[in-house]
């Protein structure tokens, strides 16, 4: 197991910062907040993605504009063929706070994504595909988050039914809702549960747009080389006992391009990258938890909407239009 890394700098913001006040009507888009105070950086990567390049970089830094005071964007080409590298190079020369990073081939998710996260210079960080697959319309909610928990993290929403209560039933429930396509969304379901059996932690979601203080995320010498880094980022604060919230952050399908998350080479490396770190770390953190389990040991980390009864009376109110993301589909 990998030497615990020393977290003592990281104050926890669940003691006593909590945000002022606004006595505007909270919109599900966070106008009615202030442009959030601290600094952020929007993480991406991209391969061959020369249709959506563009369209990706005008929309990050206009939601970025409106919600942040201080930002930057990170965007890693990771050995594309194609024209993405240039699009993104002019692009650069236009908005100064867009940064590209050049890998000189395909490194794959993993390792561009840690290259991302080591080139980011602002107090948060985030990432969102290249194909912006997740609404984060209601970022600036997200953002005033992290002012009551350690680490913020997206889940897609599912309908508030009786049976939905039931986890397997519940992730039946979010099939449709989980990818692209049924086959896309099989294969999600299958690395979602593989996850949670080998590692242990009740997460929801392990794929979504994930929200960090960068010097926690640096705290960590990561080795996740596939699409397995967002989880493992994931495990190893929750293995030196960060928290938790969990919000609603819909699924939006593929307008362009192709995806490549299905490849069989990319589920192979996932694969095999989600086995070695098991046999590498994962496992003490299965056996601690099966251990807390047996002990009565049951700290509360992980919170959420959905269980309302855990919140603080400032994080329901702050997060209240959110609830919506549940009501059932009128489609």
């Amino acid at each position: 197991m990998s030497e615990a890394p020393d977290l003592s700098a990281l104050s926890s913001p669940t003691a006593s910062r909590r945000p002022e006040k606004s006595s505007a009507p909270l919109l599900a888009e966070g106008t009615a907040l202030r442009k959030f105070d601290r600094s952020v950086s929007l993480l991406t990567w991209a391969y061959n993605e020369e249709l959506l390049i563009e369209s990706f970089l005008s929309q990050a830094v206009e939601l970025l504009q409106r919600t942040v005071e201080d930002w930057e964007i990170i965007l890693v080409n990771d050995g594309s063929t194609d024209r993405t590298g240039a699009i993104a190079d002019e692009y650069a020369q236009r908005e100064p706070r867009v940064r590209v990073l050049h890998n000189e081939r395909n490194l794959n998710v993993g390792q561009s994504a840690r290259r991302a996260i080591a080139g980011a210079t602002k107090e948060y960080m985030l990432w969102q595909t290249i194909d912006w697959s997740y609404d984060i319309s209601a970022l600036r909610i997200y953002l005033e988050l992290t002012k009551y928990f350690d680490v913020v993290l997206g889940v897609r929403p599912y309908p508030i039914r009786m049976l939905s209560y039931i986890p397997v039933i519940r992730s039946i429930f979010r099939v449709r809702t989980r990818s692209d396509s049924i086959f896309r969304a099989i294969i999600s379901l299958g690395n979602y549960y593989m996850l949670r059996i080998l590692y242990g932690p009740k997460f929801h979601d392990f794929q979504n747009v994930q929200i960090y203080p960068l010097r926690l995320a640096h705290a960590f010498r990561l080795t996740g080389s596939s699409s397995f880094l967002a989880p493992e980022l994931l495990f190893r604060c929750y293995q030196a006992g960060m928290t938790f919230m969990e919000v609603p952050i819909p699924f939006i399908p593929r307008k362009a391009g192709q995806a490549k998350g299905a490849w069989p080479k990319a589920m192979i490396h996932s694969i095999v990258d989600i086995l070695r770190n098991w046999f590498g770390w994962g496992y003490a953190l299965r056996a601690e938890i099966i251990r807390d389990w047996f002990a009565g040991r049951h700290r509360r980390r992980v919170y959420r909407l959905t269980e309302v009864q855990f919140l603080d009376e400032d994080v329901i109110c702050l997060t209240a239009p959110l609830f919506r993301l549940f009501r059932p589909s009128t489609k």
